[in-house]
């Protein structure tokens, strides 16, 4: 699949390009005058304490750029000039030129009063997280454009690195394991512990989803809900275009496409025509099959279809487990002729349908751009919407909306990248089915294809996962005894009955950009299994090795 570059890139390259040949010289006198003073620092001062972990979560997590002459990623203190002129790095999407999101620019300024603490969020377990105890403030948390190494470094290896991870991934809290570490720079692996044995890979699952999903449409795609009209019969259709985002509350900090937007536009255009009273019905013909996820009701998934409401929750939630209307199909309708009954329509009680070639569009709203979607279903681990987009990339690319459909062409997807599939099944596009199966050589492979500066379009994969003490499903973890690896790590995590998994990408401490995945299944104790994780992800990220 040929991927064309974004537009705003192109418009934006002339003037990128004049701006870093003014700023470079500079940028490089100032990185050379301060370097002898950082290698001065680093000795003396051991990881996780003082002036050497402020540097090193400065400069946590710098967008890779890439050397001229050479796909090369420097991640650490690279400068602004060097990002630019490289042409890496794309002005579009929902991240800066740093690769960093923008929500994260916003959340540190929320957050800069509290040295990076959290107060708002709610981590796993329903208590708010608490931040590192000496993690400078967020902004610089952050940031990652902190000074330091101009240069890129050969990544870890060898006995040292073993050293090092071996014996906290031999933890027998973790039961089998499969685990990989590549440098993202190379593609060489570093470190492997039965990397090509396909295990559980629960949530980890939504990296593969994400990844084609994004391959298929692109991160400019975004998912459309419409109104149309049966003129013959005053019939006014809701149709399905399988947006979990769509919101019909009155607040909607998240910019998701609103039902009650949606009403009030088509009102205006049933008023145009003279048409005050409608019959209405709703469309979920998009998605074939049955609806139930085969873990049946539960409530980390809303029931499978392409029209719901706030992903059919009953409560004010908009992430985690939540208890859901038996059919959000016909609850999002009814809440849809409620509003056109406050916007002068009045609307029959509404049944299924489905709109034909005839009925014109009355009004339709999207949702924010794929980019935004796939960070979402990240960072929360959403698995409504990663159930959709499964089914978006089925959509995409001529296969069946269904369970089925969906696992075809994401793996169909996934094979066009060339990544290793040996072994690899997949059932759903959650991980909330136990049949997945994923090898820990994959999940690496996803993530450094998603660093590639030729394939931007697959950037928000890195830029959704979590940030370790900070954001989504690792906020409240790397708290006490993990400061080193705080805004360090970015990982999606993996939780099932016996089954933990990490995977994502960490900075060390010689700054060099690293992909890990572990899996684990088998385990009998969660909590000891995810601090085991935990700590091996620490390592790395602690690791000078050599």
């Amino acid at each position: 699949m040929v991927v064309p570059e974004l537009r705003p890139w192109r418009a934006a390259r002339p003037h990128v390009a004049r701006f870093a040949g003014a700023v470079r010289p500079r940028l490089a006198r100032t990185a050379a005058a301060v370097r002898p003073r950082l290698a001065r620092l680093r000795p003396s001062r051991p990881a996780g304490a003082g002036t050497a972990a402020w540097s090193r979560i400065t400069r946590a997590v710098a967008w890779p750029g890439t050397w001229p002459g050479a796909w090369r990623f420097t991640v650490v203190a690279v400068t602004a000039g060097t990002v630019l002129a490289a042409g890496a790095v794309t002005t579009a999407g929902p991240w800066d030129s740093t690769g960093q999101r923008t929500a994260e620019q916003d959340r540190a300024v929320a957050l800069e009063a509290t040295r990076g603490t959290d107060h708002g969020g709610r981590g796993n377990a329903g208590t708010p997280p608490r931040g590192p105890r000496t993690a400078p403030s967020a902004p610089s948390v952050l940031t990652g454009l902190g000074g330091g190494a101009t240069t890129v470094k050969s990544a870890p290896g060898g006995k040292a690195l073993t050293g090092a991870l071996a014996p906290l991934l031999k933890s027998p809290a973790l039961g089998d394991l499969s685990a990989s570490v590549v440098d993202v720079s190379t593609g060489r692996s570093v470190y492997g512990d039965g990397t090509g044995d396909a295990l559980t890979p629960a949530s980890t699952t939504k990296i593969a989803t994400a990844v084609a999903v994004l391959t298929a449409l692109g991160p400019d795609h975004r998912l459309t809900t419409r109104a149309t009209f049966e003129p013959d019969t005053k019939e006014v259709i809701l149709v399905g275009g399988g947006d979990p985002t769509l919101t019909a509350r009155e607040k909607n900090p998240t910019g998701s496409a609103s039902l009650r937007d949606l009403a009030g536009r088509t009102a205006a255009a049933l008023a145009e025509r003279g048409v005050r009273e409608v019959t209405l019905s709703y469309d979920t013909t998009l998605y074939p099959g049955g609806q139930r996820h085969p873990i049946g009701v539960n409530p980390n998934l809303a029931a499978l279809t392409p029209l719901m409401a706030d992903e059919a929750r009953r409560d004010n939630s908009a992430a985690g487990p939540a208890d859901r209307v038996a059919d959000p199909a016909a609850d999002a309708a009814r809440k849809f002729g409620a509003l056109l009954k406050e916007n002068g329509i009045k609307a029959t009680p509404p049944g299924p349908s489905k709109s034909t070639t005839r009925a014109g569009t009355l009004a339709a709203v999207s949702s924010p751009p794929l980019a935004t979607l796939v960070e979402r279903m990240l960072t929360h681990s959403d698995n409504d919407l990663a159930e959709a987009l499964a089914r978006q990339t089925a959509i995409a690319t001529g296969g069946r909306a269904d369970f089925a459909g969906a696992s075809a062409a994401v793996r169909a997807q996934l094979q066009k990248l060339g990544v290793p599939l040996k072994g690899a099944v997949f059932k759903d596009g959650s991980g909330l089915d136990r049949g997945n199966r994923l090898t820990a050589g994959l999940l690496t492979a996803l993530l450094v294809k998603s660093g590639d500066p030729a394939r931007p379009e697959l950037r928000p994969v890195l830029t959704g996962l979590p940030v370790a003490g900070f954001t989504g499903t690792l906020a409240g973890r790397y708290a006490d005894g993990a400061a080193g690896a705080a805004g360090v790590v970015r990982a999606k995590t993996g939780t099932l009955t016996g089954v933990n998994a990490l995977a994502g990408t960490v900075v060390d401490r010689e700054g060099r950009l690293l992909a890990f995945a572990f899996l684990a299944t088998g385990t009998t104790d969660p909590t000891a299994a995810q601090a085991a994780l935990d700590k091996a992800a620490t390592a790395l990220a602690a690791c000078g090795c050599r």
